[in-house]
């Protein structure tokens, strides 16, 4: 699932090490991830932004139909807490990831990141 980077030596688009890019392409959140995968022509970066992307609407989604959800089940407002937690951790661990130079396929949207990637 997870494979180092292609070797992507010297600086980005932005003048920014690639590493560096792809985790602020995490960190900066939706919109950090479109201009990342805009600027750069780096397909190392150009993953991660887009996988960051994905990341971000899956996300967005999870919080909605919880946030929905907690409205009329109140027992729920705790499990939801959880699912924070686990989404919070995620993106800590992607954006560690990115710096350590992994390309690192989260399921299903990894796959579609990749795609997009190489175009």
């Amino acid at each position: 699932m997870d494979e180092k980077s292609p070797g992507s030596s010297g600086s980005s688009d932005l003048g920014l090490d690639p590493k560096v890019s792809a985790m602020l392409s995490y960190l900066l959140g939706i919109v950090g991830g479109i201009v990342f995968y805009v600027i750069s022509k780096d397909s190392y970066v150009r993953f991660h932004a887009m996988q960051s992307i994905l990341l971000w609407v899956v996300m967005a989604v999870i919080w909605v139909v919880f946030f929905v959800l907690s409205i009329p089940f109140s027992f729920l407002f705790f499990v939801d807490w959880l699912v924070y937690l686990a989404i919070f951790a995620l993106w800590v661990v992607m954006m560690i990831k990115a710096y350590q130079g992994e390309k690192y396929k989260l399921p299903v949207i990894g796959d579609m990141a990749e795609k997009y990637a190489s175009k």
